[in-house]
């Protein structure tokens, strides 16, 4: 039996168990703030649920737990830095085999070294009581805490791994040529000089470079050339064959990285023994990791000088968890705007208040919990401290030492495992679409929130200030009757035209190199290709003027058979903060590459609207009758983003709706393999034909447990079951539509005089619309799935050094992660041109 010294708990400690596998330990830091070990004062780490909490007098995190739990005995970590060293030389060379996307990171122990003592809280409620054990109770609680998987790696191991799998392109390989290649054979590419880079033919033995690579790995794109001409799908990179049979191998029919299982017979056709090969060159997941971790955008002016960092509250930066830069420019964004300062950080001591009723048995778990955390982490300035960065000895990467003294930035693991729960791609540490996270993020808060609420409308949802209504109106050009349509949206989509300028026209675009999928991006290489500049007023033309005007297609309920019918979009509502996305895609070998086109902003970044304003029903005008009550049956409201991003790739809206129909009406990619699929059906232009038994889009019965789990969400039963019909039972475009139709009490009927009173689409028709730049987030690379996003916000009231608010409006700062940094004035406007998203505030 364990004595304690001075403690009369003794029996409760030793019932004490060391957390299981499968249990989150978080020893890394509070889960309320971003208080960690490195502190003067550690974390304390729960010994029954392991929830991690800060001993700050102000916050008492600590203090609550116990208050709150009943969970008497904690550990306290605190760890020191060891002196810096590395683990290799610069001349070692990578790992040979790699078949998993994998980062590998410095152990703890070589880092740090760590400081454990346990506490009692019965014996000191207000701070804990040091306690002292014998070496054997004190061995198996520290260890089973020390030497488990800590929450925030166990999500990170988890999301890094990324299979590279065979195909049927690799399992059925037939090889139509054999014989041994000489050596001088294998001495560059059979279309030009280039001597590394190189990628052999598995079909034929033909030798062509692959594509330009970053880092300034040469490539003409030979082995594609080769493909394209042969249809040979299946090469291996020379220089990554490993005498144990690893090799960089791609199929160009994938578009893919894959596994070849016959490699070794496969190359042996061809005169290469893999017994004497020798890894030279590293791998593409070797490049892809490195590219990740190197990825930067310039942090020096236009006179070579550094960019000033900047400190203080609302100027915190987000260390990059491995591919998170997409989501700490969003984050960064959100938490500058009035709504979500307001409501996450304004109001003291409410992150205190909620947690006392917080349904959740730990903060780690609550999303309202985790808001909390970071808009203190992000807005306090408490984090916001000058570090000097060390260089990092990671296995793949060795940046060279840098001696700005940056932040360290915030970690913000737990959110970023809670929000990407369950979800296919937030759940991953691939880079992601910084406009898709934001509307993720933006319905996951909302649902939160309407649960949390009970379904009881309120006027603190933050995320309302992005909402408005955005009218369609559809008019029959032979009996000239009209429906008007009002879409409740987040974010504008607009479409980029692109004119490529001509080769040798020095002026009036921007550059962009052109490297398809299959190599990380690089600002090196032949394929350069210009766009000229496009205005922001001539992309809201196309979407929502009289040039946006659509003739389409039509079978009329007026009983005017299948005739001309012309749709146009405009405002119905304008929202207090409007969001851009700029559509700049077009499909390059059936892969959406991003296009550098410049969009030029108003003159003062101030935008107009007002003549974008739709006006309804107007005198005169008569309306169609209503779909659901024909015979004919209309078509569904297809999902505004995912028709967003199938248009913005080039395909036809016909196509995109069809692709939708097909696969649920929700998810892009799984439309996008449709459409591939269907490139050649004979009817895939014709329109769409739909039964009549379909009419007014309800779907059959619903299952019990769907009807549950929105009513879980604080619906009724009947609103479930109602959401759940009249969207052909998919989850989560019902839980849209109860969002969209908050009124509507469930009730089901046939008849069509009986229509819910709808609601009025949210924010305002109030004119003038005059909008101020507020932040823009961009992006490098050549697609929104790799490369690397930032973005610039404009802060009032910045003062830092010489850089001033001289106009009022606010400094323009660039966050890049960590570094957050005064940006410069002469380069704000060029990359305003390049922006991937801008945010306007209402003024």
């Amino acid at each position: 039996m364990a004595t304690v010294a001075g403690c009369p708990h003794q029996s409760d400690l030793s019932r004490l168990q060391q957390p299981k596998l499968s249990q989150s330990v978080h020893c890394e830091e509070c889960t309320q703030c971003f208080d960690n070990q490195d502190s003067d004062v550690g974390v304390d780490v729960c010994l029954v649920c392991f929830n991690g909490s800060c001993l700050s007098k102000d916050r008492h995190h600590t203090q609550t737990h116990v208050l709150r739990s009943g969970h008497s005995f904690t550990l306290n970590v605190k760890r020191t830095p060891k002196p810096k060293t590395s683990n290799r030389g610069d001349g070692e060379e990578p790992p040979a085999k790699m078949t998993k996307l994998a980062i590998v990171q410095e152990r703890e122990e070589d880092k740090y070294e760590h400081h454990t003592k346990l506490k009692c809280w019965k014996c000191d409620p207000e701070s804990g009581k040091d306690i002292t054990v014998d070496s054997n109770t004190t061995k198996r609680l520290t260890d089973g805490i020390m030497q488990s998987l800590s929450s925030a790696r166990q999500s990170e191991v988890k999301a890094w791994e990324e299979e590279i799998t065979a195909c049927e392109h690799t399992l059925l390989l037939e090889q139509l040529a054999t014989g041994s290649i000489p050596a001088e054979g294998r001495a560059h590419c059979a279309s030009c000089e280039l001597t590394s880079n190189l990628w052999l033919c598995l079909t034929c033995g033909a030798l062509g470079c692959g594509r330009a690579q970053f880092g300034g790995i040469g490539g003409n794109g030979h082995a594609l050339a080769h493909f394209n001409a042969t249809q040979h799908a299946v090469c291996v990179k020379l220089g990554t064959i490993t005498p144990e049979g690893g090799a960089d191998i791609y199929c160009y029919a994938c578009n893919d990285a894959r596994i070849d299982p016959e490699l070794t017979t496969h190359l042996s056709a061809f005169g290469i023994n893999v017994a004497s090969q020798k890894k030279t060159e590293k791998s593409m997941t070797e490049l892809q990791i490195e590219q990740n971790l190197t990825f930067d955008f310039s942090l020096t002016a236009e006179d070579g000088s550094a960019l000033k960092p900047v400190f203080g509250p609302g100027t915190t930066g987000l260390s990059n968890l491995g591919n998170s830069c997409y989501m700490a420019s969003v984050l960064q964004t959100l938490f500058s705007l009035p709504s979500f300062q307001e409501r996450y950080y304004g109001q003291a001591d409410k992150a205190s208040a909620h947690w006392t009723g917080c349904s959740q048995s730990l903060p780690a778990d609550c999303l309202e919990c985790q808001m909390f955390k970071l808009a203190d982490g992000l807005l306090s300035g408490r984090y916001s401290k000058s570090h000097i960065e060390q260089p990092s000895v990671d296995a793949l990467a060795h940046p060279a030492p840098e001696h700005t003294p940056w932040q360290a930035g915030l970690k913000p693991a737990g959110f970023k495992s809670l929000v990407g729960k369950g979800h296919a791609e937030f759940a991953t540490m691939r880079q992601q679409d910084a406009e898709e996270f934001f509307g993720h993020l933006l319905t996951v808060l909302r649902r939160f929130n309407h649960q949390a609420s009970g379904g009881a409308p309120g006027g603190n949802e933050p995320t309302e200030v992005f909402a408005f209504g955005l009218e369609q109106r559809l008019q029959c050009m032979s009996c000239r009757k009209v429906r008007y349509r009002v879409d409740n949206m987040d974010v504008l989509s607009l479409g980029v035209p692109s004119e490529e300028v001509p080769e040798g026209e020095g002026e009036g675009g921007l550059e962009q190199q052109t490297a398809p999928t299959g190599a990380p991006a690089t600002d090196n290489g032949p394929a350069k290709t210009k766009y000229r500049p496009v205005s922001l007023l001539q992309c809201l033309n196309l979407l929502l003027g009289v040039a946006g005007q659509e003739e389409l297609e039509y079978q009329c309920e007026a009983g005017c058979g299948k005739v001309s019918a012309i749709r146009q979009t405009q405002f119905a509502t304008f929202p207090d903060v409007l969001v851009l996305h700029a559509k700049k895609f077009q499909l390059k070998n059936w892969v959406p590459t991003k296009l550098d086109i410049p969009v030029v902003l108003p003159e003062g970044d101030i935008l107009k609207l007002d003549e974008y304003l739709g006006r309804g029903l107007q005198p005169g005008e008569e309306e169609l009758p209503d779909g659901s009550s024909s015979s004919v049956p209309s078509l569904p409201q297809f999902d505004a983003g995912a028709m967003a991003m199938l248009e913005g790739m080039g395909f036809p809206t016909i196509r995109c709706q069809k692709a939708l129909l097909a696969t649920g009406n929700a998810d892009a990619e799984a439309a996008m393999e449709w459409l591939f699929g269907h490139m050649e059906d004979p009817d895939i232009d014709d329109p769409i034909q739909l039964n009549s038994s379909a009419a007014g889009g309800r779907g059959p019965e619903p299952s019990a447990d769907r009807v549950a789990m929105l009513a879980d969400m604080g619906f009724t039963n009947a609103q479930a079951r109602k959401a759940l019909l009249e969207t052909g039972g998919d989850p989560e475009r019902a839980v849209e539509w109860l969002f969209n139709h908050p009124d509507d009490t469930g009730e089901v009927t046939s008849s069509a005089s009986t229509e819910v009173q709808k609601k009025s689409p949210p924010g305002s028709s109030r004119l003038p619309a005059q909008y101020r730049l507020k932040a823009f987030i961009s992006h490098k690379g050549p697609s929104v799935h790799s490369g690397h996003y930032v973005a610039h916000i404009r802060l009032p009231g910045l003062k830092s050094g010489d850089a001033m608010d001289i106009d009022g409006n606010g400094e323009w700062v660039l966050f890049n992660d960590e570094k957050v940094v005064v940006a410069d004035k002469s380069s704000v406007d060029e990359l305003k041109k390049l922006a991937y998203m801008y945010i306007f505030e209402r003024v």
